[in-house]
């Protein structure tokens, strides 16, 4: 048996107009499959239909399918990224491409299920948001569950390190991510990949996809940048914002106050952006830190000629593999948090309310955002630590009495921290545990909505 074949144009060849292509890849630029992106743009069939997790950065990945006309539909968890305005977003605005918005996890999940042959399922993601609207809900132990179809496609383009004649397929690190689901949702899964060996070079404990659900491996033509790879976070760590003509706490003194709540030996998910910051400062408590694109007990952020390609965050930061760290695709990821395993989730959020709801997927309308895996993380058994300012870059509070943004998430935040406040949530109600240097209560509540009690003990934020 070989699958091999010997060009991207040869394995996309019976792509025609209409078709539902899974494109892989995690983040702008990880593990993108570019070698069959380019032979399908240059291939030109129309009306496709794409799932992936986000069709890329502009000019480049899967938003050249978009760019060149050929997408009439994308099923995906990022429409929209922050502070880039692409092609796909301008025409889902217009009206003219087609979008179905679904949660990181619930995308893999339906993958999955289309594999293996499970026409729909129940899951505790989106239940009490937009995502919920039209869709069965039933109760489980007295608990709601929303009901998700399976996802089939036609074609499913991946990208691996290594893969023999038969098909069997290596990845590296943090990259099998949403390779294997797509891999099974689809009728002709197609895998680019670095080296291609003979059958029985790749040892059976490296084999992460078997090669049953592959059918044709190809070599990458395009190797990876790293530099295309690497992101910088848009504000410093001690950039600070002025309220009432003072400064309240630098982005780093909010992520050192909230891994102050994080508890010793536990498993933690850091979100994008602000939240990655925490990592700073767990050393030595036994923190174990969990990343949706699969991977747990990572180390610190590394640059230069530290940084492997395939070892990120989902904040797609290179990030070290130290003993104990272990890599899996994206199922396994948010089974983890779906199952109850991990013990905290720390997210960035648009808004909290004084209810305890929090949205931070869209500033929009339910069309556009980036959902990614936050309403997975928060289905589980989780504690929820919400790391922002306590105001936007406009002025605008973001503790509103009722977010005006559509929900990640109803009741569900723990604990608050912003730049002027540590807001903990105990019996229906948020109580001020600590304020900033230089403020008081009375500003702190001035500055925001929601209302809250002070505890006995408030006391000043490091």
């Amino acid at each position: 048996m070989n699958k091999v074949v010997s060009t991207a144009t040869e394995a996309i060849a019976d792509i025609q107009d209409g078709a539902r292509v899974a494109i892989s890849g995690f983040g702008l630029a990880h593990r993108f499959p570019n070698t069959l992106i380019f032979a399908l743009r240059d291939k030109g069939v129309r009306d496709l239909t794409i799932v992936c997790n986000s069709l890329g950065a502009n000019g480049e990945k899967g938003q050249l399918l978009v760019e060149n006309d050929q997408v009439k539909k994308i099923i995906t968890s990022f429409s929209i990224r922050a502070g880039m305005q692409t092609e796909a977003e301008k025409r889902i605005a217009a009206g003219t491409l087609d979008v179905e918005l679904v949660a990181q996890g619930t995308l893999v999940e339906r993958c999955r299920a289309g594999g293996a042959g499970i026409p729909a399922f129940y899951t505790p993601t989106g239940v009490d948001t937009a995502l919920a609207e039209g869709k069965d809900i039933r109760y489980f132990d007295g608990k709601p569950y929303l009901m998700e179809e399976a996802i089939h496609v036609d074609f499913a383009f991946l990208s691996g390190y290594k893969a023999d004649r038969a098909g069997n397929v290596q990845f590296r690190g943090g990259s099998g991510n949403f390779n294997v689901s797509f891999a099974k949702a689809a009728r002709v899964a197609i895998v680019e990949v670095e080296e291609i060996v003979e059958v029985g070079e790749l040892a059976p404990e490296h084999i992460n996809l078997p090669g049953i659900f592959v059918s044709r491996v190809v070599k990458i033509a395009d190797p990876i940048d790293v530099r295309s790879l690497s992101r910088t976070e848009k504000r410093p760590a001690d950039s600070a914002r002025n309220y009432n003509g003072k400064p309240a706490l630098t982005r780093a003194g909010i992520a050192k106050n909230a891994a102050k709540i994080v508890r010793n030996d536990s498993y933690v998910n850091l979100g994008v952006g602000l939240p990655t910051l925490v990592s700073n400062y767990l050393d030595g408590r036994g923190v174990w830190l969990h990343a949706e694109n699969g991977v747990l007990g990572y180390g610190g952020i590394v640059t230069g000629d530290a940084i492997d390609p395939d070892v990120f965050n989902a904040g797609s930061q290179f990030v070290e593999a130290i003993p104990g760290t272990s890599f899996f695709e994206s199922v396994t990821s948010f089974e983890m948090a779906r199952g109850g395993h991990i013990d905290t989730v720390i997210l960035g959020a648009y808004e909290v309310d004084r209810e305890g709801n929090v949205a931070n997927w869209s500033t929009t309308d339910t069309r556009r955002g980036g959902i990614g895996g936050a309403m997975d993380l928060i289905s589980g058994d989780v504690e929820l630590i919400i790391v922002m300012e306590h105001s936007d870059s406009k002025g605008n509070t973001k503790l509103p009495k009722q977010c005006k943004y559509p929900l990640t998430g109803r009741q569900c935040v723990d604990w608050l921290v912003t730049d002027l406040a540590v807001l903990h949530w105990v019996n229906g109600r948020f109580v001020l545990e600590a304020v900033a240097p230089g403020f008081t209560p009375e500003e702190v509540r001035a500055l925001g909505q929601i209302e809250f009690d002070v505890a006995p003990d408030c006391k000043v934020m490091d």
